[in-house]
């Protein structure tokens, strides 16, 4: 079969299950597209052949024996900042250019024991750090939907190989957005789990209090298929919560939107660089929900102007914390002929670290130092404290609350954004991980450029089943999430 990457994930598990195809089939028709297509889109830091062709085999060999889990033999791609045992693990970063895992992230284990073949892992920005994938070590990753554009970050790499076909579905991390910013810029759906849904152990840590891991897929569905994978309490990871975990599959049909109250904060809707034609795709969609039966309410968040200095304060602290670990002593990249330990220190991370990680080092040291920790840190989580319950409040009278993903759709490759205005284009996605909430990017459409554009849907927390079966019935009655990219299309 020469379409296999058009099916989704439950037509590739029904196909593998009445043996339409093998695993090894399968598995070999997305290495052939990767060596075809991913030059173009650099979407790949490392593809696994072997190993790939080794899962796919004992998948196959599994299935023969009628031990077969739904998605054994089904291909799957990992973001570069989960760990995997015996293959490379970069964290898109100099620093770890050399580092082999010795053990599987959590999510990873789970992956194998449910029998995904894992591909390879992908491009994405250094250490998380970024919203256009452009500031890996390894090169920027390109949109397929317009070569000359980003995919969105820093989940990029994820969310181009699942739009350029080379992948069915994808995993990401999403710290402020990661995962949202980037299915809306490559016209994907994309799941934020609620902050403890999904294991961090063996997850690259970039500031520990808001990174969580979640799905990127084509659809709603295949991301429940993903999801039912990666949720789920862990004892390895002291941030995860022992909550009960949803069948979403199952649960696709379970919130009706008929009667479904959604929630439209007025501030979002006339924040400065809002772009028209987002405003414009967003607000159709919206009316398509209400013809399906759905409220939509005014709300009112009065501490949207909050939200970017709060986050880029407590993100950059946690990841001046985080990162002290590579210091060029115990493992990754380390200087050459050092003359002290000071020298080794200093050359170690300042040649290992990009320019983009080493500024917000530098903020959050900054902001953790003696005479400026009250001031900045601490102000700013009594901050991130308001504006968690300026959305408990807003959920005491709405269902879920909608918003653009992004202000923009996808900006040109060497726009050279400023910091500032890089971090603004955050905007809509940062409160959702300061307040440990769920939300999921839907698309809803595409700018005049033909670039996508995506639909955020905000839930109060433990709502995942109930996000994805309101983008599920979306998508029912819609189609934008079955739209190709132009270098998928072009190598269909």
């Amino acid at each position: 079969m020469t379409d296999l990457h058009r099916l989704s994930i439950r037509e590739l598990s029904e196909g593998l299950a009445g043996s339409k195809f093998s695993s090894r089939e399968l598995t070999e028709h997305y290495l052939k597209r990767i060596a075809k297509i991913d030059a173009q889109v650099h979407s790949y830091v490392t593809v696994t052949p072997e190993q790939a062709l080794a899962q796919a085999d004992a998948a196959d060999a599994l299935r023969q024996a009628g031990n077969a889990n739904i998605l054994t033999g089904v291909p799957i791609v990992h973001k570069d900042i989960f760990c995997t045992q015996g293959i490379k693990t970069t964290a898109g970063s100099k620093m770890l250019d050399n580092f082999i895992s010795p053990y599987d992230a959590t999510v990873v284990a789970k992956g194998k024991v449910a029998g995904l073949v894992t591909l390879g892992k992908v491009n994405m920005d250094e250490f998380a750090m970024g919203s256009t994938s452009e500031s890996s070590y390894y090169g920027a990753t390109k949109n397929p939907w317009a070569l000359d554009h980003v995919p969105g970050g820093s989940s990029g790499g994820s969310a181009a190989a699942v739009a350029a076909d080379l992948a069915p579905f994808a995993t990401g991390t999403d710290t402020g957005g990661s995962i949202r910013q980037p299915a809306s810029f490559c016209g994907l759906t994309g799941l934020k789990p609620t902050y403890g849904r999904v294991s961090r152990f063996g997850m690259i840590a970039y500031a520990s209090s808001l990174d969580q891991g979640g799905p990127m897929a084509r659809s709603a569905e295949d991301c429940a298929y993903l999801m039912n994978v990666m949720a789920g309490h862990d004892a390895k990871d002291s941030t995860s919560m022992d909550q009960d975990v949803d069948d979403y599959v199952a649960n696709l049909n379970a919130t009706s939107v008929k009667g479904l109250r959604i929630g439209i904060p007025k501030q979002y809707f006339n924040v400065a660089g809002l772009d028209a034609d987002v405003k414009a795709r967003v607000e159709e969609s919206l009316k398509k929900l209400e013809d399906m039966g759905a409220t939509l309410v005014e709300i009112d968040l009065n501490m949207t102007d909050a939200y970017v200095p709060t986050y880029y304060l407590i993100a950059p602290a946690e990841a001046s914390s985080n990162l002290q670990r590579f210091d060029g002593v115990r493992y990754g990249y380390r200087c050459e002929n050092p003359v002290d330990l000071t020298d080794l220190y200093k050359r170690s991370r300042s040649e290992g670290f990009g320019p983009e990680v080493q500024r917000r080092i530098l903020i959050g040291t900054y902001a953790l130092s003696a005479g400026y920790y009250d001031a900045y840190y601490v102000k700013a989580q009594k901050v991130r404290r308001l504006i968690q319950q300026d959305f408990l409040k807003a959920f005491e009278s709405v269902d879920v609350i909608a918003a653009p993903s992004a202000p923009t759709t996808a900006y040109k490759i060497g726009a050279n954004l400023t910091p500032v205005e890089m971090y603004l284009g955050d905007i809509y996605t940062i409160a959702v991980n300061l307040a440990g909430l769920p939300a999921i990017n839907a698309p809803v459409g595409f700018d005049k450029d033909n670039l996508p554009v995506g639909l955020q849907l905000i839930g109060n927390y433990w709502s995942e089943s109930q996000l994805l079966s309101v983008v599920h019935q979306y998508q029912q009655a819609t189609d934008w999430h079955t739209k190709r990219a132009a270098v998928a299309e072009e190598n269909a």
